[in-house]
Formats: structure tokens, sequence, C-alpha cells
């Protein structure tokens, strides 16, 4: 039995992830996918527009045959960190044979070479990447800078322009630093980038069908004409059923706890949170007063060396209570559904993990230090549902009661 790996946001299910999923299971030959998905708070520092159970069951009907929790703390981390730890709980599995992600480049070859370097960090490299940092420049364009004039390669260092190149590397780099017998694989993104925000015929971004969703006012009906060539026909009557009842989640829906939170820090405690250094951590506190909202204060405090996501992530962790001392890898793998005809993957993860397994919070049975992480996961999903509970007005399910999906 060959399994490959899968890591993903889903945020939401469209054409594009069906399509990666069905060519990650023909390009490896594998007979099933096992999916490490984020929670209910995604990489570029927001809220999942839609809650993981429901993501779960999407992933499922589409074909995945078990979905993984990632995290918190690594769902919401920088692309290194999110890749560590996703790649990381893939590998703890000890049963997962290659993992399969999408990029600009599709060229396993180059993005491999590219990973290599960048994690041995020779010292020319180093040496380079120090000059142009001192030059003022951010960091990935001095990275890329830096690999150009170590390699000499302009073509090797243009990959470095798109952030699921970057992703793919670090998904490389991650496996290179375990030492691990887990196969990489590349496919090629159809006819949409990252950040593409027009709908495409078939596959468009994300992003673009984020803001599909924005443009409906109280009905579903009102994008069901526009959704129907953009996502799975399996998914629409999951999205129709619970549309203005669990979803959609805004990071502005957020915005009164974010104010909260911001009124009981100060500058030292703000230096605790992962991702906030000395030079964001002043102007945060600087600007506390201005706040509005969510979005609108991270425009406000945003900088040509602080990116908006830069930014919306460290609000994010401040919100999350997410330090920079919790760094660790993952200690559990928390399995959110399963596909029933797919119990043969559950058997074997539970007979050669090297980790927990979860299925049930009551039942977990973990260390002080796992069971740290796994309270910081309920925590999040417990005041995302809160949030859901107010803008929606329904009963509040605690994480504790939330059932695993089985399709």
């Amino acid at each position: 039995m060959k399994i490959v790996g899968l890591i993903t946001e889903y945020n939401p299910f469209h054409n594009g992830h069906k399509h990666h999923l069905n060519e990650a299971l023909k390009r490896t030959g594998a007979d099933y996918a096992i999916v490490v998905m984020s929670g209910n708070f995604v990489q570029r520092g927001a809220p999942a527009i839609i809650p993981k159970h429901l993501r779960t069951q999407i992933a499922l009907e589409a074909g995945a045959a078990v979905v993984i929790e990632l995290p918190v703390f690594f769902a919401t981390g920088s692309a290194e960190l999110f890749a560590a730890g996703a790649v990381s709980l893939l590998h703890s599995l000890n049963c997962v044979d290659s993992i399969c992600f999408g990029t600009e480049s599709g060229d396993i070859v180059s993005l491999s070479k590219i990973a290599r370097i960048l994690c041995d960090e020779p010292d020319d490299y180093k040496f380079f990447l120090q000059n142009h940092l001192k030059n003022g420049d951010s960091f990935p364009l001095a990275r890329q800078k830096a690999f150009g004039e170590v390699t000499g390669d302009t073509s090797l260092s243009t990959i470095l322009e798109s952030p699921n190149n970057i992703l793919g590397i670090e998904y490389i780099k991650a496996l290179c630093r375990l030492n691990s017998s887990i196969t990489p694989v590349a496919i090629q993104r159809e006819e949409s980038h990252y950040h593409d925000m027009e709908l495409k015929t078939v596959y468009s971004s994300a992003s673009a069908i984020r803001n599909v969703f924005a443009q409906a006012e109280n009905s579903f009906s009102d994008i069901s004409e526009i959704l129907k060539d953009q996502i799975p026909r399996a998914c629409i009557s999951f999205l129709q059923n619970t549309f203005q009842r669990r979803y959609p989640i805004y990071t502005n829906d957020f915005s009164l706890l974010l104010k909260y939170k911001l009124l009981t820090e100060t500058k030292e405690t703000l230096l605790t949170y992962m991702d906030i250094n000395e030079t964001l951590a002043n102007r945060i506190y600087k600007n506390k007063n201005n706040f509005l909202t969510f979005e609108q204060f991270c425009e406000e405090i945003k900088t040509r060396d602080l990116t908006y996501t830069r930014v919306s992530r460290a609000l994010l962790h401040i919100l999350l209570h997410v330090k920079k001392a919790d760094c660790a890898a993952p200690a559990y793998a928390r399995i959110l559904g399963f596909r029933q005809d797919s119990s043969t993957v559950l058997s074997v993860m539970k007979r050669q993990s090297r980790i927990p397994l979860i299925t049930k919070l009551s039942s977990a049975s973990l260390e002080e230090k796992e069971s740290f992480y796994l309270k910081q996961d309920i925590f999040a999903s417990d005041l995302y549902e809160s949030v859901v509970t107010d803008k929606f007005q329904t009963p509040f399910i605690n994480e504790h009661k939330q059932e695993i999906v089985r399709c």
C-alpha cells in the first residue's frame, strides 16, 4: 500500500485542490492520500473563511482518506515553520511514501537544488545574504539576490519570487533536515497564481473565490452560479446548507477580541509573541489607540519592511497567545476525519506512527508539553467558534464536543 501526503489549507476547497488531489494519487501511484490541513486559522495570518470540520467533510468527499489538523502554532507560522511542522507530522506517521505539492514552476530538480543550498547555507551564501540585509533589503529580496550571486543562475533565483515555489522549497528543506525517506513531488499550478484576485475559467485561486463569498449578501443563490464552475459540484451542497449559519468568517470578525488583547499588552510582553521583533512591538504599542478594525490596524502598522501578512500573522499570534518559547516539533496527530472505506489507512497509522494519534479529545493521553500544544489548539478553536456563534446566532459547540468527521 502506498500513501501520499498533502499539506493544505483548503480555504476554501476548489477545483485546483481537486486537481491536485487527483494528480497526487496518479503521479505517485498512491492508493490513499493523507491530508494535513490547517485548523481554523491559516498561514497568511487570518481565520479560515470556513470552519475546519466543514472543510474536512469537503476534503473527504473529494477523495482524501484521512484529514489531520496542523497545530495552530505551525498553521499560523512563517513559510519555513508551516512547512517544518506539516512535514514533521507526515514523517512521524511513519507510513507516508511521498509528499505532493503544487508550485508555479513544477520543476522538482530545480526546487531540490535550491532547497539543498538553502538548507546547507554555505559561507558565501551567508556572506551575500548578510550584505544585502545590511543594505536594507527585505529578507525575501536579500535571499533571492544572494542565491543568484552564489549560483550565477538567474533562472533558479527567479523561482524564489513565487510563494508556492518558496513553500515547496521549504517542504524539501524540511525533508532534508529530517533525513526523511519521503519523496517530494511537485505539480505545476493550473491557470491561476497564488495572489490572483480575478476568477479564471476553471482553476481560480482561493483568494479570488474568497472574494466571491464577500460579494454575497444574504443568500447563497447570489453566488451559486459563479461558484458552480469554480468548486467541485459535490461540495456545493455543503456550502449552500451552511452559508450564513457556519460561515463566512473574516478577519475583521475578530476585531473587538484583538482590541481587548492589545489593551492588556506592554512593549515587553509584545516581544514574547511569535514573529514580533522590537521594531514591530514598538509600532503596535505606539499605534494601538488608532485601532479600529483588525484589517485597518494591519494597514496602519505595515511598512516597506513589515509586510501586511507579517503584521497580520503577528497580531494573530497575540490574539491566540502563540509565543516564541513554545517552538517544538508536533508531538501528536489529531485526526479531524476519515473515509470509512479507507479504514485500512487508520490501521496502518495506529500501528506505525511514532507520535500519538488523537481521535477523541476526552481520551487523549499526552505528556505535559504535548498537552500544552493541544490546549492551545483547543483554545484557538473555541475562540473561532465563539465568533461563529456570535455572528450567526447559533449554539456554541465546545471543541470537546465536536465529533470526528466520517464520510
